[in-house]
């Protein structure tokens, strides 16, 4: 009885990890070329005829796509543990979008600046939307459920200011609106370690964090009463969380709902302790972003839609469900 739970335990982490495997094959052979398992592994191992597709377009994606969805999957588990809401996630409280602005500034302003800036300049404006989304939540009292409705006010007034950029600056337009619609197209390695040393960094504090974001849900009163620094874990779990999708989106742009569906699918099959939440949610999330990827590359080619628009398709519905199941909030 023991050993077949023992079994059971484990057999939703194997599945899950086989799915991203199988994913990840289908997503390097999946495109303008529809490429055989044989020519994929022959081409990773030795070159050939097809070492430009392979090598050097589509497995730089398949990192990226699963980076950045395990880091918009991970920090959407972390805003929802921080503020107790089940409908807060990094672009419906505003963070998203506050990293968008700012990048989209830096692209329409500065077009020819140097890789390294725009996280940069992502991280700085997701910072300050955390800042503005916490300090009218605390001078105005309000409840988790209103403070996600404050940053989706926020989200809409910083998209009205991204609109305003694309409309005074059109000779950037194009490379501006296929980066906000949330696309791997045109990536490559060069932006590969940004994600992977950001998730390498914050992944051991955000365990680090998981107990205390456990007890953290018990209660503001039982938290502290069992020796937890409230002050200290939230700040440190949303700073982690802001620079996780701001990291994300001056990648792939703002690719949206993956914060919200993650954490959500990874409670339904792991559970509500944040050890397994926080790493279940990053997992889910790269399969996400992976197959929205591989969808959009391989449902009409040489046409691509940006992940961001199949991804909006599956989130925006169980958005308005979510809605309907906590309307008591």
């Amino acid at each position: 009885m023991s050993v077949t739970l023992h079994h059971t335990k484990y057999l939703p982490w194997l599945t899950l990890a086989v799915v991203i495997l199988l994913a990840s094959i289908i997503s390097l052979m999946v495109g303008v070329a529809d490429l055989s398992l044989p020519d994929v592994i022959q081409t990773v191992m030795h070159g050939g005829d097809y070492d430009f597709v392979i090598n050097h377009y589509r497995l730089p994606r398949l990192f990226l796509a699963i980076g950045v969805g395990a880091g918009l999957g991970l920090s959407g588990a972390l805003v929802q543990g921080v503020i107790r809401n089940p409908l807060a996630s990094p672009d419906l409280i505003g963070i998203s979008a506050g990293a968008g602005f700012v990048a989209t500034l830096v692209l329409t302003i500065y077009p020819n600046a140097p890789l390294y800036v725009l996280p940069i300049a992502a991280v700085i404006g997701g910072i300050a939307t955390g800042i503005s989304l916490l300090v009218i939540t605390h001078y105005a009292h309000l409840t988790p459920a209103r403070m996600a409705l404050v940053g989706i006010a926020i989200s809409a007034f910083l998209a009205s200011g991204i609109d305003y950029l694309l409309v005074v600056h059109p000779i950037e337009i194009n490379t501006a609106m296929v980066w906000l619609t949330g696309s791997l197209w045109g990536r490559d390695w060069e932006q590969v370690p940004y994600i992977w040393m950001t998730l390498a960094l914050l992944l051991p504090v955000t365990l680090w964090l998981a107990w205390r974001l456990d007890v953290v849900g018990l209660g503001d009163d039982t938290a502290i009463s069992l020796g937890v620094d409230l002050n200290k874990v939230q700040g440190i779990a949303l700073l982690c969380a802001i620079v996780l999708a701001s990291i994300s989106v001056a990648i792939a742009g703002t690719i949206s709902f993956v914060g919200l569906l993650a954490p959500h699918l990874a409670r339904l099959i792991f559970g509500h302790h944040h050890k397994a939440l926080l790493v279940g949610s990053s997992l889910i999330g790269a399969l996400l972003v992976l197959t929205a990827d591989t969808i959009a590359r391989g449902i009409q080619p040489p046409i691509e839609l940006p992940a961001g628009v199949l991804t909006s398709i599956i989130g925006a519905p169980y958005f308005i469900f979510l809605l309907q199941r906590y309307k008591g909030w």
